[in-house]
């Protein structure tokens, strides 16, 4: 029987906050109604409330499968009290109309990302059903029903209510078309996380193919994707632009990736930032392998999402020194990245540069204590297993276009350096080798069209972002200066002239590793003779745009 009072129902699987929300709603005259785990929790609490059943005259059943989904819930829910066909037929059938609505979901994405992974019947208990059709139904009915799904926006809504004096229709209609968004929002996100994960254990996803036909298969039919802003952020690449910060839903209270770091010190992070920290982020992951193990220790240093400076070496300091003499000047407000713990020798070492961020799996405290002596600058850690940053492996990459997107599988290169092919008279050193390798890794993260000099492990040369490749050479080539004599050259394509090359043996490149694949091959080849350079040929093509 109708009480009179305004009637909410509250079904949550996150309780925070539940109790508090449901005591104040209780105080401003609200009948409340719940479900199972949240009418358990209420009732522990004292406080009075209706079980679902005790309103649809109908047990939960399944295992509480089915309980919402009763026209005695759906119809309060859905009725237009402003319509007086709806208000008549709810008196006939004897409902309580349902003013606000308290309601989130099974958690699926947690689910969906255990380790080991749940089996597929208890994932799919995981899907919930009653509470998105509740949030749905109720956001329909806006006017008529407040929605909320986020525990952050109880405290809000009992001030809206107060102000009413405790009149839910006194809330005010753009308040109740926020929340409904919000709750549109939130069941979009669920029905995302649902298809994706189970597309992942049904079709597997490409970036778990070595085979690209194969990778092709596992395309989604359909691009899904969900994530939560985190912050607005101070502004876009220039002030005249507006700009946010989201974090994909698997992504929420995992503190490895780039965007759930932890930062610290300086002023907030910008778009420029998180942007240029996602390039040397993902370079400095692509070195921190096995490949070299006498040299575990990386240092990137990135300028306009191009780096200026990498180098292994057997020590941190090492390390960042030879990076930084790659190109010092442009340095100078750069964002730096090391792949291991940053010790106290390091931080001093970097003591008289301008660095804009910092980011490493961790820091010792005397070094933190030095950094941040430094204003503005911004230290993020990355979370990383045995304090070494993980690997950068293949995943998935999304662009926008206009009318769309472009997707694509991305990793760091995997070149059979068994089936490279020396193409010249002048053999390839061990040590040109070695050299080559760390050339094509760095290489691979630098905008096309891209040159890189090296020697030994260590950059000393970098020309990006080029629309001549023969100026790629020339810009690498001038910032090496007399460090390129004897230098290795990788160029992330082939050399459509000859002219390239010999504009590097003209700087004092010794050997040049490219992937080949011009019908001028011929040319460079004997270009590469005549100037004694030897030559190597990966077919791996490695460009960035």
């Amino acid at each position: 029987m109708d009480s009179g009072k305004p009637r909410a129902l509250l079904s949550v699987w996150d309780k925070t906050g539940i109790v508090d929300f449901a005591t104040s709603l209780v105080e401003l005259g609200f009948e409340l109604v719940s479900t199972g785990g949240t009418a358990k929790k209420l009732k522990q609490s004292g406080l009075p409330v209706l079980s679902v059943s005790d309103v649809t005259q109908h047990p939960e059943i399944f295992d509480g499968r089915v309980k919402t989904l009763h026209p005695a819930i759906h119809g309060p829910l859905l009725a237009r009290l402003q319509k007086e066909e709806d208000r008549i037929g709810m008196n006939e059938l004897q409902y309580t109309p349902i003013s606000l609505v308290a309601c989130n979901l099974y958690p699926f994405v947690s689910a969906a990302t255990t380790d080991p992974p749940l089996d597929e019947d208890a994932l799919l208990e995981m899907i919930d059903i009653g509470g998105p059709t509740m949030v749905r139904a109720s956001a329909k009915n806006h006017a008529n029903v407040i929605i909320c799904c986020n525990p952050k926006d109880y405290d809000s809504i009992i001030e809206d209510l107060m102000k009413s004096k405790g009149d839910p229709s006194g809330v005010p209609i753009g308040r109740r078309q926020d929340l409904a968004l919000v709750a549109y929002q939130h069941t979009a996100s669920y029905d995302v996380a649902i298809a994706n994960a189970l597309h992942k254990r049904w079709k597997n996803v490409p970036e778990s193919f070595d085979d690209i036909d194969e990778q092709s298969k596992r395309f989604h039919e359909t691009l899904l994707a969900s994530s939560i802003k985190m912050e607005t952020l101070r502004y876009g690449e220039n002030a005249h632009q507006s700009a946010a910060l989201f974090v994909d839903d698997e992504a929420l209270g995992d503190h490895s990736t780039l965007v759930t770091a932890q930062v610290e010190g300086g002023k907030a992070m910008s778009y420029n930032n998180y942007s240029d920290a996602d390039a040397t982020l993902r370079l400095c992951r692509s070195l921190s392998t096995d490949e070299w193990p006498d040299s575990p220790h990386a240092c990137v240093i990135v300028k306009h999402n191009n780096p200026c400076g990498v180098a292994l070496s057997a020590n941190q300091v090492e390390a960042f020194k030879k990076a930084l003499e790659s190109d010092p000047e442009s340095a100078f407000g750069s964002i730096i990245c090391f792949n291991e713990i940053v010790t106290l020798d390091t931080a001093e070492a970097m003591a008289e540069l301008f660095i804009e961020v910092l980011i490493a799996p961790g820091y010792t405290g005397e070094a933190k204590e030095y950094i941040m002596k430094k204003s503005n600058r911004r230290l993020l850690t990355i979370k990383s297993p045995n304090d070494r940053l993980a690997p950068l492996e293949r995943k998935r990459i999304l662009k926008q276009i206009e009318g769309g997107w472009i997707v694509q599988t991305e990793e760091p290169p995997i070149i059979d350096w068994n089936s490279a092919r020396t193409v010249t008279k002048k053999g390839v050193s061990q040590s040109e080798m070695d050299s080559m390798k760390f050339a094509v890794r760095v290489c691979e993260q630098v905008k096309s069209n891209a040159i890189v000099m090296v020697q030994g492990l260590s950059t000393v040369g970098i020309g990006p972002g080029q629309t001549s490749r023969v100026e790629a050479v020339r810009i690498a080539a001038r910032r090496a200066g007399e460090r390129a004599k004897g230098s290795v050259l990788a160029s992330d394509a082939f050399f459509p002239f000859a002219d390239g090359l010999e504009q590097a043996a003209e700087a004092g490149a010794a050997a040049i590793v490219q992937p080949g694949g011009s019908i001028r091959d011929g040319e460079v080849i004997a270009a590469a003779d005549r100037l004694g350079i030897s030559m190597l040929f990966t077919g791996h093509r490695l460009f960035r745009h």
